[in-house]
């Protein structure tokens, strides 16, 4: 399991001190591997772009109509987080439905 997401965070440090024995992956300082932000934009479409942002405000209205790969791509911190991949399956935030399908009982 991975968790992608930002270390300064806070809901991505929920998520870990959850799942300890999850690997993480800061996207501001090793970005978000292309063939997985295609897979999450598959699976979440827009909702994958955090509209709420400090990074979304900061830009342009012409660089917010980009495509989502491309805003992905160029600012990997405007994804939602934190973004899960626990086995092949995609999660994304840590709210009560994904903490019950990974944590089932412990949640």
């Amino acid at each position: 399991m991975i968790i992608y997401g930002l270390k300064t965070c806070d809901t991505c440090r929920k998520a870990l001190k959850a799942l300890p024995e999850a690997g993480f992956v800061d996207v501001r300082a090793d970005g978000l591997p292309d063939d997985l932000r295609d897979r999450a934009l598959a699976t979440f479409g827009d909702a994958l772009i955090n509209t709420r942002s400090t990074t979304w405000r900061g830009l342009s209205e012409q660089d917010r109509a980009a495509a989502p790969t491309a805003l992905l791509a160029a600012h990997p911190t405007l994804m939602k987080r934190p973004l899960i991949d626990a086995g092949g399956t995609l999660y994304l935030g840590w709210g009560k439905d994904v903490q019950a399908a990974l944590l089932g009982d412990r949640a």
